[in-house]
């Protein structure tokens, strides 16, 4: 009878559960995503970085 009244009650819901799991597996799945990005990002600075020498580059538009 305890048990029916706590499920009754106040239990854990399963479907507040699943949405918990799909959230949290939702969260790691996007701090995944933001270290890949941030990784690509830091190769294509330093790809450009070695490129372009900031200090001999000129710029675009001058003032004449």
């Amino acid at each position: 009878m305890a048990k029916a009244l706590l499920g009754y009650v106040g239990g854990p819901d399963p479907r507040l559960l699943s949405e918990m799991r799909r959230l949290q597996q939702r969260v790691r799945d996007l701090e995944t995503e933001l270290v890949r990005v941030q990784a690509e990002n830091d190769a294509l600075y330093a790809a450009a970085d070695d490129r372009f020498d900031v200090a001999q580059v000129e710029p675009a538009l001058s003032r004449a």
